[in-house]
């Protein structure tokens, strides 16, 4: 059942938790999706099966949410992610970082250590208001981001994705991958080779960049970003056992 968290920044946070042991499993999505998508559903189910406390959340514009999508930026949605951590869990816990939700995690393990225990990220996306659109946009793109306030960038998702000036310049401020990054807890990345979304470069460039003795980094060949069949689901599976067993 979905229920609602209003937040100390006054946003209403839909979310869906299942009591459990832990330490517990928190999922974090991507950029424009939600709580419903298959890495959720598929993670919500083992966690079922054993016996593990486990969360799942629309940060807010996406899903069922409050708020515009538009309207938010990469601070907004830590904020968020953080609330809703900090106010349904108990202790340390085990971050499942998908996409931007990698970022995301990031973010956490670095603001508030204490509460992340292990970590697993899926086609982690940190920086990538930065390094991805900032970076790959022309001169006229960016002319007009700054002078109009958005652009409109295809997706292959569906409905191009509304990029606001607010976006790129918040995010500035939550850049992980300029300034030291410890990780002090068993760390997986999972990453496919044949993502159009987010670069093995990127992956590689993450795991040289945090400071870890437990961290791992997993290339699956011909996986995309979505990483959801059925061979790459246990895969995520594999890993938060893993990340498990060394707690």
């Amino acid at each position: 059942m979905t229920d609602y968290l209003d937040t100390p920044e006054g946003r209403r946070i839909a979310y869906n938790r299942t009591p459990g042991k832990g330490p517990g499993v928190v999922f974090l999505g991507g950029f424009k999706s939600d709580m419903e998508g298959t890495k959720a559903i598929a993670l919500e189910e083992w966690a079922k099966r054993e016996g593990r406390a486990f969360l799942r959340l629309d940060y807010s514009g996406h899903g069922v949410s409050g708020g515009a999508f538009e309207d938010g930026a990469i601070g907004d949605w830590f904020e968020d992610a953080r609330d809703t951590i900090m106010a349904l869990t108990e202790g340390a816990q085990i971050l499942v970082g998908s996409s931007m939700g990698g970022w995301i995690s990031l973010l956490m393990a670095r603001e508030h250590p204490e509460r992340v225990a292990g970590l697993v990220t899926i086609a982690a996306a940190p920086d990538f208001t930065e390094d991805g659109y900032w970076a790959s946009f022309d001169k006229e793109t960016r002319h007009k981001l700054e002078s109009e306030g958005s652009v409109a960038v295809p997706s292959e998702y569906g409905e191009p994705y509304v990029i606001t000036r607010r976006l790129i310049n918040e995010g500035r401020t939550r850049l992980v991958l300029r300034t030291p990054l410890s990780l002090p807890f068993p760390t997986r990345f999972l990453q496919g080779t044949a993502d159009d979304a987010v670069s093995t470069e990127t992956a590689i460039r993450l795991l040289d960049h945090a400071e870890g003795d437990d961290m791992r980094l997993t290339l699956v060949k011909g996986a995309d970003h979505r990483f959801s069949t059925p061979e790459c689901l246990a895969l995520i599976e594999t890993a938060l056992a893993e990340v498990i067993e060394r707690l």
